[in-house]
């Protein structure tokens, strides 16, 4: 009878938080520094009427913006989980491993070399800058005999991206222009744009939907390695293909919100409690899992203290230094 009745509470378990994240951004859009009533909101969405401060505020600040926060929210996510499966370690977090370090010291270097650069190279930038922090980390970590591990894995991270970001301060103060990089690194969705989401949505959507079409050998491989090569699979480009969706989500996830960790290190973990460790249930969870946890997060920082916004990173590592700690005290003994 358990095992019949499982899946049911898969099912259920998938029902809920598809519903708990509409009606999370239901919420986000109704509450903050002017409350709207759900009537206004449905008017407005519906193209019904409503008045023009209100139509200005809905479309062209809250709706971008909360957007952004489920795109942000389930990229960073999906690269934790991702991350976490292929490294088979507890700790893997795009934002504790270097890439989104790598992404803000690149983006430092092109706001100081390059003021005039366009969105678009702006993104390009950070992928780029994402791809060299976690370069860096595994080739530091893989250095001594024994290769990758955990521990050495979350060494590597720290010193790498303690690197990185002093040399993002560096160029900021080197180049006066630490007042222009401020909107990046404090990890916030404040003036985001149509444009930036029409440019970053498709990149974050496509990644996501690899994610899921890979979930099944990411399984595999995060359970053992060698076990998958012995049932065939082509364990180098399974791994070079989700090395590069990691990239292309962190650097999204940068381009448009800065610094952001944690999130894909609790998020992953909550999942796997839930739904169990097949990533077929894992990857697609936790990008609806993440996008609430987002828009909640941002949410609260417009809404403690209205009409002063508190930084969401704030709000977001106030939350997983908490679980960090945890996890790091319940899986140390498996770090070696």
């Amino acid at each position: 009878m358990g095992g019949s009745r499982r899946p049911k509470f898969l099912v259920l378990g998938i029902v809920a938080s598809v519903a708990a994240l509409a009606v999370m951004f239901s919420l986000a859009m109704l509450l903050g520094a002017k409350e709207i009533s759900l009537r206004e909101l449905w008017l407005v969405l519906a193209g019904g009427g409503g008045s023009d401060d209100t139509i200005a505020m809905l479309r062209e600040i809250r709706y971008p913006r909360e957007t952004a926060a489920v795109l942000v929210g389930a990229a960073l996510a999906v690269a934790g989980a991702i991350m976490q499966g292929l490294t088979r370690n507890p700790l893997a977090d795009p934002g504790l491993l270097g890439l989104t370090a790598g992404a803000n010291a690149a983006l430092a270097l092109a706001v100081a070399v390059l003021p005039g650069l366009n969105y678009f190279g702006i993104t390009l930038v950070c992928f780029a800058g994402a791809a060299l922090g976690m370069f860096l980390v595994l080739g530091i970590g893989a250095l001594k005999k024994g290769g990758l591990s955990p521990f050495r894995i979350v060494l590597a991270g720290s010193a790498v991206s303690a690197f990185l970001y002093a040399v993002a301060d560096g160029i900021g103060l080197l180049f006066k222009t630490s007042k222009d990089m401020t909107m990046w690194t404090s990890g916030g969705l404040i003036g985001t744009t149509w444009g930036q989401v029409q440019a970053l949505g498709p990149v974050i959507a496509g990644s996501l939907l690899a994610a899921a079409a890979l979930s099944r050998p990411l399984t595999i491989l995060s359970l053992n390695e060698e076990a998958a090569v012995g049932l065939g699979l082509r364990t180098a480009t399974v791994k070079t293909i989700l090395y590069i969706l990691i990239i292309l989500l962190a650097g999204a996830a940068v381009a448009l919100v800065g610094n952001m960790a944690f999130v894909g290190l609790m998020i992953p973990h909550m999942v796997r409690a839930r739904f169990g460790t097949d990533y077929r249930a894992v990857i697609p969870m936790s990008a609806v899992w993440g996008a609430t946890f987002m828009l909640l997060a941002d949410t609260l920082g417009r809404t403690m203290y209205a009409p002063f916004e508190t930084p969401v990173v704030a709000i977001i590592a106030v939350l997983g230094l908490p679980f960090f700690l945890f996890v790091v005290r319940k899986g140390v003994k498996s770090l070696s």
